[in-house]
């Protein structure tokens, strides 16, 4: 029998970090939203509103594919070892 994992690491802006299974979709996959969150390790990195554009690539995915960029309202479906790249750029 398969023992079913509680929680995926993943690597978030070259930090690691846990994700409890029960915030994933029932597919296993992570939100653009999500993973913006993780990124946002300092207050005010996120800041609605204003004209930053956020952008999240990701590589080593467990859907097809395992690479690309992750647009806003979208999900990926993840496994241990998952790396995203989020980073934040002002639109001038």
């Amino acid at each position: 029998m398969v023992e079913q994992k509680d929680t995926i690491t993943i690597v978030v802006n070259a930090r690691q970090k846990v994700v409890p299974v029960e915030e994933l979709t029932p597919d296993g996959e992570i939100s653009f939203g999500q993973v913006l969150a993780l990124a946002s390790d300092t207050p005010g990195w996120l800041r609605p509103g204003t004209n930053i554009v956020y952008t999240v690539s990701f590589r080593n995915a467990a859907g097809r594919p395992p690479d690309g960029v992750l647009l806003e309202g979208q999900d990926v479906k993840i496994q241990d070892g998952t790396i995203f790249n989020a980073t934040a750029t002002d639109r001038s």
